[in-house]
């Protein structure tokens, strides 16, 4: 693992700062069961990851690597239920939100996918839950779209698949021996970047000064414990989860970015803290502002890795004062190209490993201290503009349904087609009326919408 997955896999020592990333697929009727496990069985060929376990060697002397699971069975990972209640979207939801609750068993490949039939109007739905270990929502969307077809009947693939991998398995003694020698390389590494690192400070003293203290205190910004969040309300914490969704018309979100100079993410967080502040003026507590965390991806856009976490966290107060939806996109739209460019954006994977070599209780305790003083969490994650198909059932929307970890809400932003789809995670402590939460947000994103 880099030392960036290897974070997500260890903070679960505290059940709060779990990351179980949930998307659920709409499908507009049941898919063909076995076309669906075979398509699922290549993509297990195609992609490493989805056959591999995390492996730790004692005493954590390196991160957990990624082994091939010797009793890997399909018929675990992928599993098929009939839909409960009425069949509607508010009982999809409800089916889904426990199994986001559940931890994964760690003895075998960290995902599981339940096709849910028999929705309202003969409508499916795919149910994907991945561990935040095994990669980020962009990565996860591009392992999706390995499984996903352009058309309801496509023609057979011509393509050989490659061979099952080989089980694996390793001691105790092979696994520290393994471990030991990551480390020398990993050391070996940072030595030769240091040779040249401290060649170009010589050459530029003056400038290597300057943006070592920059860097220094970006990183002190980075790292800051903040334990309370700024909710006067959304105080409470749980290992509990609520799903609710909204959706808007993608067209229109984009037109009203544009109308502030910005893009769609600017038009998706100021459509939340619009919503946020409403829901804290029904509660007769309006608020200055509210700490959110969000991702920066730093995939490249031409990247073909699958898997593993290419982003990295940022945390900064989002004002709730500001009535206008106009200027509250262009505030957003400053504060983060401000949290791009801090330096210390640079130093994730250093700081991710320096953290997973701490004792665990430290590590958790450190990293906790980053996350639980969240008031709420936004990612916007592209997803497909074209028609997609599984198994000879098209995909009709889109929710994804990211991790808490500490926060009171997660709202992610999925676009599909001509739509977004906004999966609001919330946990009942913080948010004991769903229902108002929900409605303000969706008010959030009409205001947005009328600038357009």
């Amino acid at each position: 693992m880099s030392d960036s997955d290897a974070l997500m896999w260890g903070i679960e020592a505290d059940p709060l700062l779990r990351s179980t990333i949930i998307a659920i697929a709409v499908l507009d009727q049941a898919p063909d069961h076995e076309q669906l496990m075979a398509k699922v069985h290549r993509g297990t060929l195609d992609i490493a990851r989805l056959r591999q376990r995390a492996v730790s060697p004692p005493w954590r002397v390196a991160p957990p690597r990624w082994v091939v699971d010797p009793n890997f069975d399909l018929r675990y990972h992928v599993r098929f239920t009939n839909a409960v209640g009425d069949g509607s979207l508010r009982s999809l939801l409800d089916f889904a939100a426990p199994i986001a609750m559940q931890s994964f068993d760690r003895a075998r490949p960290l995902w599981e996918f339940t096709v849910v039939e028999g929705l309202a109007n003969g409508q499916a739905a795919l149910i994907q839950k991945v561990h935040h270990a095994v990669t980020d929502g962009v990565g996860g969307m591009k392992m999706a779209m390995m499984l996903l077809d352009l058309e309801r009947d496509p023609a057979p693939s011509s393509d050989e698949p490659p061979p099952a991998p080989e089980p694996e398995t390793y001691s105790p003694i092979e696994l520290l021996r393994d471990g030991l020698a990551h480390e020398r390389r990993r050391q070996l590494g940072i030595a030769q970047r240091s040779v040249g690192d401290a060649r170009a400070a010589a050459a530029r003293p003056l400038d290597t000064m300057r943006s070592a203290a920059m860097g220094a205190a970006s990183l002190a910004r980075m790292l800051r414990p903040v334990f309370a969040p700024m909710s006067p309300i959304m105080t409470g914490r749980s290992l509990s989860a609520r799903f609710d969704v909204v959706s808007a018309p993608l067209g229109e979100m984009k037109a009203a970015a544009k109308k502030a100079d910005g893009r769609l993410n600017d038009a998706f967080v100021a459509a939340i803290a619009g919503g946020l502040a409403r829901y804290h003026e029904r509660h007769g507590v309006p608020v200055e502002a509210l700490r959110m965390s969000m991702p920066i991806n730093i995939r490249a856009a031409d990247s073909e890795v699958m898997g593993g976490n290419q982003f990295v966290p940022v945390r900064f107060a989002v004002p709730m004062n500001i009535a206008d939806p106009l200027e509250r996109m262009r505030q957003v739209r400053e504060l983060v190209a401000t949290q791009r460019a801090e330096p210390a954006l640079a130093f994730t994977e250093a700081v991710a490993g320096i953290l997973n070599r701490l004792p665990t209780g430290m590590t958790t305790q450190l990293f906790g201290g980053m996350l639980k003083g969240m008031d709420f969490v936004t990612s916007n994650v592209p997803g497909a503009p074209i028609p997609v198909f599984l198994a000879g059932a098209q995909v009709t929307a889109n929710y994804a349904l990211g991790p808490l970890s500490g926060a009171a809400i997660n709202a992610t932003l999925l676009s599909h087609l001509d739509d977004v789809f906004v999966g609001i995670n919330s946990d009942p402590a913080a948010v004991p009326d769903p229902e108002v939460l929900t409605e303000c947000l969706e008010e959030g994103f009409a205001e947005v919408r009328k600038v357009a």
